[in-house]
């Protein structure tokens, strides 16, 4: 059982648990006592629900395994990050100002994976209000990465990331608003989904959500994984007023087709503006010519997307403001320096300045139009550089030269602005031995098309089930708090 979490997909544990070589106890089991060794390391789970009930609905999912009653991921724990609701758990957006916000209902996401069987066992470490894409806060602390306990897993997943990757919990949820799943996924070395916007509803919230730029989507060991979880939570929702139709379809079934083609595929290591990591750039050109030799056409792409990583942090930060302005100035001191002055900068924005915002993300939707027209898919770096240290900072220079702004998100956030799906696979490792990842973009709403390539790409370059199970004990001075 020791090293089961560590080898079995979400799909293996499924198959154990419905031909009964597996319950969903031992399961359980196995996970907390995972989570009891592992996680004093990572810091990658911050609240767990009562043992005691957790092994009460295991020992339920078992009875209705042993009927013949046993739903999709009947029995499967999975740990929810800690911007979401789980009703009666703590919602805290790693903020002290919400360290008491006890969420009163579920997501839409957490009630259907729930209703497909899965046990809520706790929350995952998020930055404060997923602002940054290195996972630390005034609540909790620092994640790790269990590659390398000096490194980030990335934000604003990183919490979930490290949980997966260190084998703590098979399932988990993630989200993404500028790379928060693919940048955790890339750095940790799994499969991450962006889905396009609206494919998995969000909500209820608090407030209507005018920042369209985020999304709920797998961040899974394996690409069949992904889309055996898209199958229990897409589809349409009254609490989310962009969520899709069902596409009609069973996103698992899909990848049992082979990828027709061949297919025309762009290749951009930089697009345009930002400087990569030499063995970044090499190792996806490398990843690329996988495609090639499936018999698909790859091309370099000249130029690229506007640089919108001011402009979409802009957007992100007044809409956070209007949010916590209620609570400014009387408990500005409960919020992380950075993050709270970037939100109150965001009092700047001016009509002049949200239409400049408008038309270059109208550039933006241009380009994406004109690329997709003469492409079936685009492949990028995920991130241009190693995953950077727990605590900080991101590099400003790479090989002598100077980053663009919100460089770690680059390859990113254009696809948050536009809604295009877009996914990240591992393309090996880096000189530092650590994960590097390639982005994959499809057209808009060709979920299944990002899922078949990388699911073509992982037969060809499988990287499960090589994770870190062991790892190097953190030098004292290095584990202090932030």
């Amino acid at each position: 059982m020791e090293k089961l979490l560590r080898d079995a997909s979400l799909l293996d544990l499924v198959g154990m648990l419905e031909k009964r070589q597996l319950s969903a106890r031992e399961l359980m089991e196995s996970v907390l006592a995972r989570i009891d060794e592992a996680n004093p390391d990572l810091n990658a789970v911050v609240s767990l629900r009562d043992r005691e009930q957790v092994m009460a609905e295991a020992a339920a999912a078992d009875e209705r395994l042993a009927r013949g009653e046993g739903r999709p991921l009947e029995g499967i724990p999975f740990a929810v990050k800690d911007l979401e609701d789980v009703a009666g758990l703590p919602t805290t957006y790693g903020s002290l100002a919400f360290r008491d916000n006890v969420a009163r209902v579920d997501s839409v996401q957490v009630s259907r994976l729930k209703a497909a069987g899965a046990i809520v066992i706790g929350k995952t470490n998020t930055p404060e209000f997923g602002y940054t894409a290195i996972t630390k806060n005034l609540v909790f602390g620092v994640t790790r990465s269990p590659w390398n306990l000096e490194r980030s897993p990335g934000g604003s997943s990183g919490g979930s990331a490290a949980a997966l990757a260190g084998c703590l919990v098979p399932l988990v949820t993630a989200s993404d608003g500028g790379g928060s799943i693919r940048l955790p996924a890339s750095m940790v070395g799994a499969f991450g989904l962006k889905p396009s916007f609206g494919r998995v509803p969000i909500g209820p919230n608090d407030h209507w959500q005018y920042a369209d730029t985020s999304c709920y989507g797998p961040l899974t060991k394996t690409v069949e994984d992904a889309a055996y979880i898209l199958d229990a939570v897409v589809g349409p929702s009254p609490f989310d007023p962009n969520s899709l139709p069902h596409p009609g379809f069973s996103y698992l079934e899909r990848l049992r087709h082979k990828l027709d083609g061949p297919l025309r595929i762009a290749l951009s290591l930089d697009f345009g503006y930002t400087p990569v990591q030499e063995d970044i750039a090499a190792a996806v050109m490398d990843a690329a010519r996988v495609f090639e030799r499936l018999g698909h056409i790859v091309e370099p792409l000249e130029g690229g997307p506007p640089m919108l990583g001011p402009a979409w942090a802009l957007l992100g930060n007044y809409m956070q403001l209007a949010r916590l302005a209620p609570l400014l100035p009387a408990r500005e001191s409960e919020f992380g320096r950075s993050f709270i002055a970037a939100v109150k900068a965001a009092r700047e924005l001016t009509p002049e300045r949200w239409g400049e915002l408008a038309a270059q993300r109208e550039q933006l939707n241009r380009w994406c139009a004109d690329v997709f027209s003469r492409y079936d898919l685009l492949v990028s770096p995920t991130l241009p550089f190693d995953p950077p240290p727990a605590k900080g900072p991101f590099p400003e220079v790479i090989d002598g030269r100077r980053l663009p702004p919100v460089a770690v998100a680059a390859f990113t956030i254009p696809f948050n602005l536009s809604w295009h799906p877009a996914a990240t696979v591992r393309a090996g490792l880096s000189r530092a031995g650590l994960p590097i990842g390639m982005q994959i973009v499809g057209p808009r709403h060709a979920d299944d098309l990002v899922l078949q390539a990388a699911r073509a790409y992982e037969r060809e370059r499988p990287w499960h089930p090589e994770w870190p199970y062991r790892w190097e004990p953190l030098p004292a001075a290095a584990a202090s708090p932030p």
